[in-house]
């Protein structure tokens, strides 16, 4: 891993850069070997890679695009690979890894391949230029941090199921998006709580409660996995503008899910 190298380009999109030999909290290759995260420290926000000792994994910057302030990492390490586009949205600095499956070598093929494959059909559909596709709200959908919007012109729901201030959250303990209406169809039930995040099924909750009664105070919720989730009225976030939607959207969250780097992360509403 050539430091200095990744010094510099990290530089090139105005972003600090630490190299540790510590643990850290988020991104982790699918080897255990790397990890990537976003920290804090007195003069702000900076990126930062983890390598224990005695591990010698390729960690290099494939593309860089100081005015749009991302790059693409690629981390290799034995015969596993994984990408991860590093940049600014908005306020804050952020890292995402890319779907193994997508063959990308730019910072414009990343954020392509982390847009669920509706999303990509809609701007096809469209016609939008390279331009409109890069930008957070177009004719095709909105975007606010990992969740897409895409407009149901004429989509009509039973206004006695539609809820009020719902969170959108993955599973991974983030902060929620916070939506002014929601109405969800589908889904599977499931229980959650800090210790089972992405959720558990009816019958696995009644066998952990079984084999351990004390977990009935873990502060279960009841909520849909991967539900069919429509939205309109505000989106609200700590990390991002509050945006508009009218009339009905639906929900879609980014592709990071699909990344091994990611896997634990499920969508939870």
């Amino acid at each position: 891993m050539d430091t200095t190298d990744l010094l510099m380009k990290f530089a090139r999109i105005g972003a600090r850069l630490k190299v540790a030999d510590r643990p850290s909290r988020r991104f982790r290759a699918a080897s255990g070997v790397i990890t990537l995260d976003v920290r804090a420290d007195r003069n702000g926000e900076f990126f930062e890679v983890v390598s224990p000792g005695g591990a010698a994994p390729e960690v290099a910057v494939l593309d860089v695009r100081p005015a749009d302030r991302h790059l693409l990492l690629l981390v290799r390490e034995g015969g596993e690979k994984h990408k991860f586009l590093c940049g600014h949205d908005e306020r804050h600095w952020f890292v995402a890894a890319v779907p193994e499956s997508a063959p990308v070598g730019t910072v414009r093929q990343a954020k392509e391949a982390l847009k669920p494959a509706e999303v990509q059909v809609a701007q096809s559909h469209l016609g939008l230029r390279a331009e409109a596709r890069n930008r957070r709200k177009n004719a095709a959908y909105r975007r606010q941090g990992e969740w897409f919007f895409l407009p149901v012109p004429g989509f009509a729901v039973d206004e006695g199921l539609v809820l009020r201030n719902e969170p959108l959250r993955r599973g991974n303990g983030g902060k929620p998006h916070w939506v002014e209406f929601c109405y969800r169809t589908g889904g599977e039930t499931v229980y959650v709580c800090s210790r089972h995040p992405n959720g558990v099924t009816p019958s696995q909750h009644e066998k952990i409660i079984a084999g351990n009664p004390k977990a009935k105070g873990w502060g279960w919720q009841v909520m849909r996995r991967n539900p069919g989730v429509y939205v309109r009225g505000g989106v609200r976030h700590a990390d991002h503008k509050t945006i508009v939607l009218h009339g009905w959207h639906r929900v879609l969250m980014n592709t990071e899910d699909q990344s091994r780097a990611m896997r634990n992360v499920a969508f939870l509403d």
